[in-house]
């Protein structure tokens, strides 16, 4: 069975597997859990009320529903009432960048010599989702689970960097 879970605990838990020793910062999270286990996570942070920041991590491949996508994408959109939503993806991680750009995130710009892993520095690429370009909005779910529906329906960005 899978479970949507909000809180801290999922903002520590991507950085731990995007080796993000300094974390996030002001952020706050929403993660997938799976048989008693965290799947997947979404950190949202640098929020200016017109644009914030994605992070996903997820092991394996078995974790998407559109209840989760509704979820990651109606907290920025209709909660946070931003424009768009900015990735980040390193220029040697292909399969990310094939992940964000099928959920439907364009390519914005390249920041050359951005990042450093393993003594080679690259380029980080800048991805940008705006709403109206954002079809997971328009997905036919409903959020079963009756305290976090109640949780969704207050959740303001007040977590979050203004």
């Amino acid at each position: 069975m899978k479970q949507i879970v909000i809180g801290q605990g999922v903002v520590d838990w991507v950085a731990d597997h995007m080796k993000r020793g300094e974390g996030y910062g002001l952020s706050t999270g929403i993660g997938l859990v799976k048989d008693g286990e965290l799947v997947a996570g979404v950190v949202y942070n640098e929020y200016n009320h017109c644009n914030i920041n994605m992070h996903v991590a997820a092991i394996g491949r078995d974790w998407l529903t559109r209840e989760y996508l509704w979820t990651c994408f109606d907290y920025p959109f209709n909660r946070c009432k931003v424009r768009r939503i900015t990735g980040f993806v390193e220029d040697d991680n292909a399969a990310a960048l094939r992940f964000d750009e099928h959920l439907g995130f364009k390519y914005e710009t390249r920041l050359k010599d951005a990042y450093i892993h393993d003594d080679r520095v690259g380029d980080i690429i800048v991805l940008v989702m705006r709403r109206e370009d954002c079809r997971w909005l328009d997905v036919k779910t409903k959020v079963t689970d009756a305290p976090l529906k109640r949780f969704l329906s207050n959740w303001q960005p007040t977590g979050l960097a203004a």
